[in-house]
């Protein structure tokens, strides 16, 4: 049996891992989007280093980006197996990949009207709105706990990650010459205590753990911190009269601030200026939020559904529709708290406000997520930069920049850390989905932890044997 990781190897983003049985059946753990330089994610996006058609199965950890975005690229491309995933990941995916699709064929249309000499040589825009929608054919919703069949002599179970609504971790059986081997994937593995979802679940004993290595070598604050970041930064801005501009994911990271805006209302910490969900995308995921409470952690959720029926909707708050809408918040003085995909800064309707606010020091632009090497988000919080390009006009960063990284819902070193030293029976760690920085930090300490268990960090493409 061969493990081969076909992304984010050495990388963070654009998850994909095969294993390859004995037998010659071929099972894919997520088919993520690449994220980062323009022409390098166009290069590693638009071809497969296997052929789709040859696929047996695939199981989806969840609905990011980075995870699901290159499946209607699959399907497009010949694959018909089943793709496996919970039931909240299927709903989400299903506009997920619509706004993917959707973004790709605007970006396409963009860079021919005003940019035609930075077109990157393609035949069209990676996949459709109807792509999207076509491979949704494919996907079965499982529950969390339950064992179902992937294909002959495999089958899995989905733990809850405690990353997003639905993500989770993937426990697999795999049956080769009469013997049973387990095998853990640990998907984007999230924190305890997040607002929302459930804490991570523990993963039972496996000989050969999968797992991401995003945090590494970085911790986290306590995540009680950042809601009282996030109000300083809006009396701040809001005092100089400044727009407060947050590249959010409209899976999640928006809704857990949305529930923090909320609850700092409520309790009159912060003025009573507009707050502006700028994303058709964050509207439509908040609906599925609702509609999938067995994700909830019942604690926190629960005791404020008692006091309000949507935490995500209050007095303040307004869900942008139309481009109309989008374009009128150029021209709206501040103060004004706007909130926009994508997360990175590498799409959506948030570079538009970064172009029209980044050299106004009267603003503050707040990231509340991680940043992947070479996205535009990057070089927004790093402070070397002081000019950056956004659809190729030269910028100077003159806005304030705030990260706060409480806010990240990926485990940190001390979680990655907890995690795999409880796996029992561990014979073999494959780090993957991390910065090789990070992740080089990661795998000297789980070598000096766990005596005579393997640890791995593969380069793309590279056949690990087990």
């Amino acid at each position: 049996m061969k493990i081969i990781p076909h992304g984010a190897a050495r990388e963070v983003t654009g998850s994909c891992h095969e294993i390859q049985l004995k037998s010659g059946k071929r099972v894919l753990l997520d088919c993520g989007l690449f994220q980062g330089h323009r022409k390098d994610a166009a290069e590693k996006n638009a071809e497969f280093s296997f052929d789709p058609k040859q696929i047996d199965a695939m199981v989806l950890s969840h609905a990011h980006a980075d995870h699901v975005g290159r499946v209607p690229l699959l399907y497009k491309k010949g694959y018909r197996g089943k793709i496996h995933c919970t039931y909240a990941t299927k709903d989400l995916a299903d506009i997920m990949l619509q706004d993917s699709g959707y973004i790709q064929e605007k970006d396409e249309e963009f860079f021919c009207k005003h940019l035609a000499d930075a077109m990157i040589p393609c035949d069209g825009p990676l996949y459709t709105q109807q792509d999207a929608i076509d491979c949704m054919e494919i996907f079965r919703g499982q529950n969390y706990g339950e064992w179902f069949t992937v294909c002959d002599g495999v089958r899995a179970q989905f733990l809850d990650a405690g990353h997003i609504v639905g993500a989770a971790m993937v426990l697999l059986e795999i049956e080769e010459d009469g013997v049973t081997r387990r095998l853990g994937f640990s998907g984007d593995l999230g924190r305890n205590m997040l607002p929302i979802i459930r804490d991570p679940a523990d993963m039972p004993p496996v000989e050969t753990l999968i797992c991401e290595s995003t945090y590494g070598n970085r911790k986290h604050e306590d995540i009680q911190t950042a809601k009282h970041a996030l109000r300083q930064v809006i009396l701040d801005t809001a005092k100089r009269g400044g727009k407060v501009l947050i590249p959010a994911f409209s899976l999640e990271r928006t809704q857990e601030i949305v529930y923090d805006l909320h609850l700092l209302w409520d309790a009159k910490e912060i003025p009573p200026i507009p707050i502006i969900i700028d994303s058709p995308l964050a509207t439509r995921v908040t609906d599925v939020f609702m509609k999938h409470p067995e994700c909830y952690d019942k604690k926190m959720f629960e005791e404020f559904l008692a006091r309000a029926h949507n935490p995500f909707q209050f007095s303040l708050v307004r869900y942008t529709e139309s481009a109309e809408e989008s374009k009128a918040l150029n021209g709206t003085p501040g103060p004004l708290i706007i909130m926009a995909g994508s997360g990175m800064c590498e799409a959506g309707r948030i570079r538009h406000h970064l172009r029209n606010g980044i050299e106004d020091a009267r603003n503050t632009v707040v990231a509340v997520g991680f940043m992947a090497e070479n996205t535009l988000g990057r070089r927004l919080v790093d402070p070397e930069i002081t000019d950056i390009k956004i659809f190729g006009e030269k910028l100077r960063k003159k806005a304030q920049t705030v990260y706060i990284n409480a806010y990240s819902g990926h485990a940190d070193c001390n979680d990655l850390d907890a995690f795999v030293e409880k796996v029992e029976g561990l014979q073999k760690v494959i780090l993957v989905h991390g910065e090789e920085e990070q992740m080089t930090t990661f795998a000297a300490r789980l070598s000096l932890a766990l005596k005579g268990v393997e640890v791995l960090m593969p380069e793309r493409e590279e056949e690990i044997v087990l």
